[in-house]
């Protein structure tokens, strides 16, 4: 039935809704209620399911609209208005399958409605079924039947990687209509993906001239630009959108991130600093300001910037985490604990938190409280690292049983027993059972030879006792190949000189001593910067000054040390060796 008919009879069904919905004398006084409906529906013509159907639409219905329009076509199978609409309908109900069914229905009867066949090439592409959306978009001799059909066959070739088919789409669409900057676009975007790239810039710098104000064609180069590596040349484009659109919030965005993806750090926080002030609302980019302040250890400044957007958005625990990082950087424990503190339990965060809460309070000594802050996070996530950290405060607080018994528990008989048994032999050195140490790491080396840990500890031990140094050398030169930025295994290493300096310094050979002092004093400044500052560095390089007989170097060395806090048990001599050279050097 076609639509003008429809129109025509229009008052007609209105008279026979009004009276389905409003009742009648002359039929008897059927009132306007559901079950009058339902008497007078089956008789209704299909024009009265299509007023049903659009009023539902009208309403938000659609299920019922759907429904309305497969009665009215149940009436008039021969409409392909209704079998289009039937479609439609019951496509917004996702029900895909039928609503094809109507739309090639609706094609059969009438063929030469161009509109009706882009959107049953939509259903079929909805419906992953490539060859009925190309069926739909293509004439008989195989071309695109116009430019929005070119435009479908386009998308649906990138999408599904067919590349050819892509350009093939692409360059009959610009052909065909060549004023088109979407067109030309397109082509672009296929010259780019076909490995094309100088004929894709080519073709959008085209573009860019006739339509200098286009955003979306700045965008496409600059983004061509950036898939090939040249940073230079996306950052002087973006120069040339903010010459036309001075202070442009994205262009800026995207300007910051192309210095980032250039490794040009210093540019891109000069670039996040104007969004800050231009845009002080754009709380995400002053989070990304904090992180690059953070990465360049401007540590003040990334923690007002995390506060800033925390005060706006609490919810964003992830810089609550970072925060309380940084706080405990420089040094406010305090601070770091009330940041940590904000990160809930179900957070991704939540037990690294804690942990870093654990390990504050095992810095202050209060090593009750940290293993208090572990075996409540071991509760909520269990981890072996955690089990270790746990094992190390149970010795921490005393009860060495409890920690060599977990440990030993932890023993499985794999290659992951080297993590254990290492930390057995430090909780067993820790003891001043240096014997049963050295036997313990030398079993994880046995698990597991590239234990840069064991390695370390065996040779900073016999180092320290003189003993087996060409030994102590090869494991802590093996630990530094494992880990070259380890600051404390380069002390080792350091320390390892110093002892094999020092009998010789002191048998009167200093000459033959002179190069491992040499050696140990690199070492020992390499291990300084690495470790951002170390008591026990320190002591040593006093020890080597003070080998050397440069004894204003060795006190300035030992005062720094105890300005940086000693740990008494590994410096138990060092006090002694201030008072001794301050009394000599007075």
């Amino acid at each position: 039935m076609a639509a003008a008919p429809m129109i025509r009879i229009l008052w007609s069904v209105l008279a026979v809704a009004e009276l389905a919905l409003l009742g009648c004398a002359g039929l008897g006084g059927v009132r306007g209620d559901a079950s009058a409906d339902r008497e007078i529906r089956p008789f209704a013509p299909a024009e009265y399911d299509v007023l049903v159907a659009q009023l539902a639409r009208k309403q938000g219905r659609m299920s019922e609209a759907a429904a309305a329009y497969e009665r009215a076509v149940a009436k008039d199978d021969e409409s392909a208005y209704l079998h289009r609409k039937t479609a439609e309908a019951l496509a917004l109900v996702h029900r895909l399958k039928d609503a094809v069914a109507h739309a090639e229905r609706a094609h059969e009867l009438d063929s030469e409605d161009r509109s009706l066949r882009l959107f049953l090439a939509q259903l079929y592409r909805l419906t992953r079924d490539p060859a009925g959306a190309e069926r739909m978009l293509r004439d008989p001799a195989g071309d695109p039947l116009d430019a929005t059909a070119a435009s479908m066959l386009f998308r649906m070739y990138l999408a599904s990687r067919r590349l050819p088919d892509a350009l093939e789409a692409a360059e009959w669409w610009v052909q065909h209509k060549p004023e088109s900057l979407k067109a030309r676009r397109a082509l672009a975007r296929a010259y780019q993906v076909t490995g094309r790239g100088v004929d894709a810039e080519r073709l959008l710098r085209e573009v860019m001239e006739r339509d200098p104000g286009n955003l979306n064609v700045y965008d496409a180069l600059a983004r061509m630009l950036r898939a090939r590596g040249d940073f230079s040349g996306e950052i002087a484009l973006y120069g040339d959108v903010l010459e036309r659109y001075p202070d442009h919030h994205v262009t800026l965005i995207r300007l910051a991130e192309a210095h980032l993806a250039a490794n040009d750090l210093d540019a891109a926080i000069v670039v996040f600093e104007g969004i800050e002030d231009l845009y002080p609302r754009d709380l995400r980019s002053v989070a990304r300001l904090g992180f690059l302040k953070y990465e360049r250890r401007e540590f003040a400044e990334a923690a007002g910037r995390f506060e800033r957007v925390l005060e706006s958005s609490p919810e964003r625990h992830e810089l609550a985490f970072f925060l309380g990082i940084i706080r405990r950087r420089i040094s406010d424990d305090s601070g770091a604990i009330e940041a940590f503190d904000r990160i809930p339990i179900d957070h991704e965060h939540y037990v690294e938190a804690r942990t870093q809460v654990a390990s504050i309070l095992e810095q202050q000594g209060d090593f009750e409280g940290a293993l208090a802050e572990v075996e409540a996070v071991i509760s909520v996530k269990t981890a072996r690292a955690l089990e270790l950290y746990r094992a190390s405060l149970l010795a921490e607080v005393g009860d060495f049983d409890g920690a060599v018994l977990q440990l030993e528990g932890m023993l499985n008989g794999t290659a992951e027993d080297d993590e254990v048994l290492y930390s057995l032999g430090v909780i067993h050195s820790e003891a001043d059972r240096v014997d049963e140490a050295i036997s313990l790491m030398q079993r994880a080396l046995e698990r597991n030879p590239d234990n840069a840990g064991a390695l370390n500890f065996v040779g900073y031990t016999w180092a320290e006792s003189g003993t087996n140094l060409d030994e102590a050398e090869g494991m802590i030169l093996r630990a530094i190949e494992l880990r070259p930025d380890d600051g404390y295994i380069a002390d080792s290493l350091g320390w390892v000189y110093y002892m094999r300096a020092r009998p010789l310094v002191e048998s009167g050979r200093g000459s033959e001593a002179q190069g491992y002092i040499d050696r140990a004093l690199k070492e020992l400044k390499r291990a300084e910067k690495l470790t951002g500052g170390d008591p026990v560095v320190s002591e040593h390089l006093g020890d080597t000054y003070l080998l050397l007989n440069q004894k204003s170097l060795a006190l300035e060395r030992f005062e720094e040390a105890v300005r940086l806090e000693p740990r008494l048990g590994e410096q138990p001599n060092l006090l002694e060796k201030v008072e001794g050279l301050r009394r000599e050097l007075q």
